[in-house]
């Protein structure tokens, strides 16, 4: 199921608060390569939040590239063996890595893996869905603002 409507939406009401991007200017990063595909839930609620930062961050760009047609790169970033998505990885001017993301904030991921044998799949993507929607894209900004300042 493609999730562009979703995708739309979240773009439309993107509000990216002040801290992060202050964060990214001051930060090495000027590129963020996406692994991502249409149908995927999380990519929809945290691509159109890191598309907004790029616009907002003065010489950042972000590239979107499909899972599927990228497996040597996908397979480089493998989550717990699968190939669990969106995967956001930072590049600085020479395009070297500075860190990587994904596929989706601690706290929900931590939900979702504790939840996923108990709980039908559409239950499990409503919760999802509605974390995203309360969080506003913020814990995926702070936690990869965090991941490339490591290397950094």
């Amino acid at each position: 199921m493609e999730q562009s409507s979703l995708w739309r939406g979240v773009y439309d009401h993107v509000l990216v608060p002040a801290w992060a991007l202050e964060g990214f200017l001051l930060s090495p990063v000027r590129h963020l390569l996406v692994l991502a595909e249409d149908w995927c839930g999380d990519a929809a609620n945290t691509v159109p939040v890191l598309a907004r930062t790029a616009e907002l961050v003065s010489g950042m760009e972000l590239r979107i590239l499909e899972r599927d047609r990228y497996p040597l790169v996908m397979d480089q970033y493998l989550t717990n063996g699968s190939r669990s998505i969106p995967i956001v990885i930072g590049l600085d001017a020479e395009n070297r890595e500075l860190g990587h993301w994904g596929p989706r904030p601690a706290a929900l991921q931590e939900w979702v893996l504790a939840n996923r044998k108990m709980m039908p799949s559409p239950q499990r993507y409503a919760y999802a869905r509605k974390w995203y929607a309360k969080d506003k894209g913020e814990t995926t900004l702070r936690e990869l603002l965090h991941a490339v300042s490591a290397a950094a």
